[in-house]
Order: C-alpha cells, then structure tokens, then sequence
C-alpha cells in the first residue's frame, strides 16, 4: 500500500512539473515572439487577390505600409486592376495561379528580386474555391479540381515561399474553413480540401516553432455574401449533371429544394469582411498571433467550439434536427 501511495505521489509530481514546465516555455516562446508595429520595411505575399478577402486584406495592408504583392489569376482582370488602382505605389500585382509550378517559382523570383530590406515577413494562403454538391452529384474532377485549388495550392506556394518567411521568422497564415470539422450535406468535396488544409499547417506549425515562425488557421463561418467564393447554380444545373440512375434516387423536385435551401442558407450569413480581414491583420502584426481564428457569430461561437469534441453520434444526430434533412428522407426515391 506504502508502495502505490508513494508511486502515486511521484507519478503526480512529475504531471505537475511537466506542466510547469510546460506553462514555462510558453510564457518564454511569447515574451520573445516578434511582430510588426507597422509594415514599413516588410513585405507580404498574398494569393487569390483577385477578390474576396485577398482583394481587401490587400489594400488593409497596403495602407498599413506594407509592400504588397497581391497574386491575382487573372492581372488583367476588373479586380486586380481595381487594386491597383486604388492602392500606392507599393502594391506590386503577381500573376500567380497556385496550381501551376511554374507560375508560383516565378512569382518567387519576382518577390525575391523586389524584397524591401527587412524582407518577406508574411504568406497569406487565401486563394480557393468552393463548390456545394451532394457526393454522388459529384465526378473525381470535382473533387480533384478542388484539393488542387484549396490544399495542393496552399503547398505549393508554402514550400516555395517558406525558406523567405523563414529568413524574417514571419508568420504563414492559411485561410481554411468551419467546414474543416463540420461535417454539412453538400460540402463535401469543400470540406476534404479544407480538413487537409488544416492538418497541412498543423504539422508546419509544430515544425516551424524551432525557427520562431508563426503558423495561424484563419477559420471564416458564413461569409458568402462578404466574397464571391460562392459558385452560384440552378437545380438544372446540378440535374443536368446527374445520370439515369442517380435521378432515379434524387428526383428533381429534391434538388430544387436544396438548390433553395443552400441559396437562403448563403443570403443569411455576414454582409461584410470585416471581421475576417481584422482577424488575418492579428494573425500578421500580433506579439501573439492565435493558432486558429474561428469567425462566427456571437450566437454560433458556442456550438462551433464545442462540435469538435462531441461524439460522432452526437455530431451526426444534429441534422436530424433540421427539416431539411428529414424532407430529404422523405424525397428520396420519390417519383
């Protein structure tokens, strides 16, 4: 008994030290965080400038100080041209497709050989797209044309552009999604390219902290309305796509009621992105820039914090609650 009581107290010794320990290095690690008071000297790289939020992070920090470089898709485009015409002389336009190797090592270059002194201080990986489909509405291509876009792209550019970052123990910051871990009818393919993402900068955060850079997960909620990520379609759309067999299961009448139900769902979330665009500023300039940045409403911030730690039989039973999901069931098959 004198044995297990004595085990136990150096077994609870040791917790105890460990977590000191711990709290210890945590506190050290930020007393001797770097950050930025204000851009001069510094440059950032964004991608998926073109619109949405690289469009404004752009001219945020643009008026912050910062030498910009803005990747656009399409430089000759209404966006790209709008940026530039409404920003200083410091905001530099990149063509840069993230899916193509070749674009994004010129892009390098191209910063590399324009650096102001302090050098590259941040990537913001914020080019992506999104899609909305049940899985069997959808082809290999989809779901291919996604993660090249969302995950692949976000790579790409990081492996490129880290040994700068590297250089001014900068900050990499990823704009991932509330679909990382909610599991929602119609974003699957979204939300493969968005867990992966996710567990992409995870894994750099952890090897990174040796190097003093800083790795953040940006997390938007609702924010269709505040960009154009959306891809808008009608129900022809999505039953044109479909072959004999799966109209037999989704019959046309389902899909226009969740052609309307998503369409409703997107006019209901955040009219601007503001808060987006504040959260991604902190993750940049902060002494303590948060590992994630879950932007939700005040309402959902509950729900979306807890979901992740909820049994899967639980986070499975929270549909059924929607009378979306029980129409559905009842749609099926239907003639």
């Amino acid at each position: 008994m004198n044995m297990i009581f004595f085990i136990g107290q150096v077994v609870g010794i040791i917790s105890i030290s460990a977590f000191l320990l711990f709290l210890f290095a945590k506190l050290v690690s930020r007393h001797h965080s770097s950050h930025v008071q204000d851009g001069q000297g510094y440059a950032v790289l964004i991608t998926g400038c073109d619109s949405g939020f690289g469009h404004q992070l752009a001219q945020c920090l643009d008026r912050r100080g910062f030498v910009v470089f803005a990747g656009c898709l399409c430089p000759q485009g209404a966006g790209a041209q709008s940026l530039a015409e409404q920003s200083s002389n410091n905001l530099k336009i990149l063509k840069l497709d993230v899916t193509s190797d070749e674009e994004v090592q010129q892009a390098r270059k191209t910063v590399q050989e324009n650096l102001p002194e302090k050098g590259l201080w941040a990537v913001v990986n914020n080019a992506g797209i999104s899609d909305w489909a049940e899985i069997e509405w959808s082809t290999i291509d989809d779901f291919r044309n996604m993660v090249n876009i969302n995950l692949f792209g976000s790579i790409r550019t990081t492996i490129a552009f880290l040994p700068l970052v590297r250089a001014t123990k900068g900050r990499m910051i990823y704009t991932s999604s509330i679909f990382s871990f909610f599991n929602c009818l119609n974003m699957g393919a979204y939300s493969v390219s968005k867990r992966g993402l996710e567990a992409f900068a995870d894994c750099l955060r952890v090897e990174m902290a040796s190097f003093g850079v800083k790795v953040s997960i940006i997390q938007p909620g609702n924010f269709g309305q505040a960009t154009n990520i959306l891809k808008m379609k009608t129900s022809l759309d999505v039953w044109e796509k479909l072959d004999d067999e799966r109209k037999q299961v989704f019959n046309r009448q389902y899909v226009e009621l969740a052609n309307e139900y998503f369409t409703s769902t997107c006019r209901a979330g955040f009219k601007n992105a503001d808060l987006v665009i504040g959260a991604m500023v902190h993750a940049i300039t902060s002494a303590r820039p948060k590992y994630r940045y879950l932007l939700v409403s005040a309402m959902d911030r509950f729900f979306f914090q807890l979901f992740p730690f909820l049994p899967t039989v639980l986070t499975d039973a929270v549909f059924s609650l929607s009378s979306m999901y029980t129409t559905r069931k009842e749609m099926l098959y239907a003639k």
